[in-house]
């Protein structure tokens, strides 16, 4: 019996009590939003940790991508990027690995992270192709499914699939004059497959079987974005909405079979459009969780992408994203180190609490809240600690010469507050 199962049964499961407890939901809420797919609850059924929700009325979650790729292969570094992505707040992470030993790089995630995992399979899959010197377009669809049960069995909560990337799909794009072509890894393997084989994506064609697989781990399902925008400039064209119909239709299928599923969204997307993306993928796919990347309200920011994503974020949570999944600074780069992992999920911790204060999350009016009245009264302890980065903010106040006092080395005896209050004490004595 899946989490969707018992829900529908009246069945309030512990996962169901503690996340209603976290988030301060009451438990019969949670049990009836999963029931409808507008929540989901990613823990296989092997893994033991903390279960977080992720949908409707909850507090916006934040994902980080690590993992080795072929030319950067260091399994103790990605273990570091684990640490130093929970030690930030991340409440998921996933593991994107397509170097040598993915298979321990993943078990050693899996055994050492006390959030949820997420995975690509298809990456594992096609890599072991290429190691074995053939091409990407040599996976079979025994391949896919050998890798998606394999990652089931060993405890994987959540899982991309590119089950929207479709010979109907494809022909879209290739008559909608896009800048960019396809920029997902997954989506772009699916459609070399399609052209090669001349077949259809194994993923769409035997979703049942896919469902099967999902149910028997209770694995939740991330419908992968395969033709997100690469480009602001390709943004909301016909490519991406076929794909987003598609996905609507698998998503309904999913939760019918009592299978947890969300969906992922782009990409580059004119800020200007970010509300509208969001509130049509909610329409189309019946209210299921949104996961999206960034979004990147512009193509220019290199570098510094993670301050585009946090700003494209904050849109996209104040308007229903559910799952934000990081930006680094080394996206489209580099794969991103430590410190790269690191702000990428302050950046878009910042974004999702953005959005949680327009969602009106009472947990999150609070913590500014406290923040504003331990300003007021020169609290200085609980400033930090209401942070959302108390690393930093008490590295930043330590290196203050005032850092022993009731100011800040910006104003010093100049405070505005002090002064403020000086003024209300000569007015009252006049």
């Amino acid at each position: 019996m899946t989490r969707i199962d018992a829900a529908r049964q009246g069945i309030i499961t512990d996962d169901m009590h503690f996340v209603a407890t976290n988030e301060n939901v009451p438990a019969d809420e949670i049990k009836h939003l999963l029931a409808e797919g507008k929540l989901v609850i990613p823990k296989n059924r092997n893994r033991h940790f903390p279960a977080t929700g992720i949908g409707k009325g909850l507090r916006t979650k934040v994902n980080a991508n690590i993992g080795t790729s072929m030319s950067d292969c260091n399994m103790d570094g990605e273990l570091k990027k684990l640490d130093a992505a929970i030690n930030a707040g991340a409440d998921a992470v996933m593991d994107l690995s397509t170097g040598p030993e993915r298979d321990r790089v993943l078990a050693k995630i899996l055994a050492r992270s006390s959030v949820m995992v997420g995975t690509v399979p298809l990456y594992n899959a096609v890599s072991r192709r290429l190691e074995a010197g053939q091409a990407h377009a040599d996976v079979t669809a025994k391949d896919i499914f050998d890798e998606i049960e394999a990652q089931g069995k060993a405890g994987v909560d959540f899982i991309t699939v590119h089950c929207g990337i479709t010979r109907h799909s494809l022909s879209v794009l290739s008559d909608c004059g896009r800048l960019m072509g396809i920029v997902s890894r997954g989506g772009s393997l699916l459609a070399e497959w399609i052209a090669r084989n001349q077949a259809e994506n194994p993923l769409y064609e035997e979703y049942d079987r896919l469902l099967e697989i999902a149910r028997s781990y209770d694995m939740t399902l991330s419908l992968g974005d395969g033709l997100r925008p690469g480009t602001i400039f390709d943004a909301e064209d016909r490519a991406q909405i076929s794909e987003l119909i598609i996905l609507g239709d698998l998503t309904r299928r999913a939760v019918q079979a009592g299978v947890q599923v969300m969906v992922e969204g782009p990409g580059h997307v004119p800020l200007s459009m970010i509300a509208n993306d969001i509130k049509q993928q909610k329409r189309i796919c019946n209210g299921a969780p949104y996961y999206v990347l960034g979004p990147l309200p512009t193509d220019a920011a290199a570098g510094n992408d993670h301050i585009a994503g946090a700003i494209g974020g904050a849109i996209a949570a104040a308007n229903g994203a559910d799952f934000l999944c990081y930006v680094t600074p080394a996206e489209h780069l580099a794969l991103p180190g430590i410190e790269d992992v690191r702000e990428g999920v302050i950046a878009s911790k910042i974004a999702a609490h953005i959005g949680d204060l327009e969602k009106n999350v009472p947990s999150a009016w609070r913590r500014d809240r406290k923040m504003s009245e331990a300003r007021n009264r020169f609290d200085w302890d609980t400033m930090l600690e209401q942070a959302l980065d108390p690393e930093k903010a008490h590295a930043i106040r330590s290196r203050s010469k005032d850092n022993s006092r009731d100011v800040c080395s910006m104003c010093g005896d100049l405070c505005a507050l002090k002064t403020y209050r000086r003024s209300i004490a000569e007015n009252k004595t006049e």
